[in-house]
């Protein structure tokens, strides 16, 4: 247990978690339950393993089984191709929801993102010429609901990453907090794309206060090219089982994910460890170990190189919140109520003075687009060809504003009044950008 668990502090914030009911943003929590960093930065934890991030780029028809070390005898380039991308987001799963267990001593509430906020960097990859550099761009492009939009792109190897994320949050009785996540990711790797949907999410732990993050329900990878991947998340149960277990399914369409047993390639163990993959053999019907597929605890990842603070625009997250972030470190409760009140109210007062002019903020390098039948006039439209509405169709999902993951008619999906609203990114806006520098 930990060693705050008995303090007021604690015990207080335990009391209003217990009878809350609104927005959690608004809590406030003891200095040691908060993260000195901002949500925005949280993007970051898709590319901090550079090489499997570019991996797929380095796979085509010459070299598929010599760098398929999966399987040397896999069937084709494509099918490499989502061994090695079901691998890369196998591995951005212990950075993006354990490994600040791992540097704070647990989860930490992380600060809220103003709207506007700013996050950027990039891997230089120095020690792999061959990789080439890649660049990290990530804004608040919502801050009533929150919701964060980043890219990742690679020109040299023709590797890209885009997205949006927003988290809806509440208590159960037993105060673990349940977090649905909504949004998605698309990754294009030279002519075949991935979408990609995070998985539901509960942090335990809060009575210790020693929280952790447990993934929950599934997450899906189609391919442009047909293949499916279906990820399964089950956390320790209360007599058996090991924390962060996960079962993957590889299939060669979405119509034969229906029966787990069509599966050509089943991958199972702990995203934050150890996994095995096993392949159908068509003689006997049965899946066969072929060996390890990953090992979390032994590849390091490689940290995201971000400007000087001095060096970075005022919206940038680590200038805007330096004070507040020094403050939390410090564990004083009343400098960080002042600083981030102070922040908070100039974003209050920036956005009244917007209003008074009759003027809306203006997103950086994002844009929304509506992909419903009957879209707004203010909003831009998909075209007929968008990768987004091809894969949502090819694995049935809905391309509604659902908890990521909802296929078609389920129950999240046949609510009343959902709209329809994604953000993308305009490279062209990055391009022209004169303030903002890496």
């Amino acid at each position: 247990m930990s060693g705050y668990a008995s303090s007021s502090a604690w015990t207080s914030f335990l009391k209003s978690v217990s009878t809350f009911n609104g927005d959690l943003s608004s809590l406030v929590a003891p200095p040691f339950i908060l993260s000195p960093v901002s949500l925005s930065e949280f993007s970051q934890y898709w590319a901090e393993h550079p090489d499997l991030f570019l991996e797929p780029s380095f796979i085509n028809e010459a070299n598929f089984k010599t760098k398929c070390t999966e399987d040397p005898n896999v069937e084709s380039p494509e099918m490499a191709r989502m061994l090695s991308v079901t691998k890369w987001f196998i591995s951005t799963l212990k950075s993006q929801y354990c490994s600040r267990d791992e540097t704070m001593g647990s989860e930490k509430k992380p600060l809220n993102p103003f709207l506007g906020e700013l996050f950027v960097g990039k891997w230089d990859n120095k020690d792999h010429p061959e990789f080439g550099e890649t660049v990290l761009l990530s804004e608040q492009v919502s801050h009533h609901p929150p919701i964060t939009a980043y890219t990742i792109f690679n020109d040299k190897n023709k590797v890209k990453l885009q997205g949006y994320n927003q988290v809806k949050t509440g208590f159960t009785k037993t105060l673990m907090l349940s977090v649905k996540q909504y949004g998605h990711t698309l990754l294009e790797v030279n002519k075949e794309s991935y979408l990609i949907t995070p998985p539901p999410l509960h942090i335990e732990g809060i009575l210790m206060a020693a929280p952790f993050v447990e993934l929950e329900g599934r997450s899906y990878l189609q391919s442009s090219t047909g293949l499916l991947c279906v990820v399964e998340f089950s956390g320790r149960g209360y007599f058996s089982g090991k924390k962060n277990s996960f079962k993957a399914r590889i299939y060669k369409s979405a119509a034969d994910s229906a029966d787990k047993n069509k599966a050509i390639y089943t991958i199972s163990g702990q995203w934050s460890g150890s996994s095995k993959i096993s392949k159908l053999n068509p003689a006997t019907g049965y899946s066969d170990e072929i060996g390890t597929f990953y090992e979390a605890e032994r590849v390091p990842v490689s940290h995201l190189s971000v400007k000087p603070i001095d060096k970075q625009h005022p919206l940038e997250s680590r200038k805007a919140w330096k004070e507040v972030a020094e403050a939390i470190k410090a564990g004083d409760m009343d400098l960080i109520t002042k600083t981030k009140s102070d922040l908070e109210q100039k974003q209050r007062d920036l956005r009244k003075e917007e209003e008074a002019k009759g003027i809306c903020w203006e997103r950086r390098w994002f844009k929304d687009f509506d992909y419903s039948d009957a879209p707004g006039k203010d909003y831009l439209v998909p075209e007929k060809d968008d990768i987004f509405l091809q894969l949502a169709k090819a694995m049935d999902l809905s391309i509604k504003n659902v908890p990521s993951g909802t296929l078609n008619g389920e129950k999240e999906d046949k609510k009343e009044d959902l709209t329809s609203i994604h953000w993308r990114f305009d490279r062209k806006l990055w391009d022209e950008e004169k303030e903002v520098v890496l």
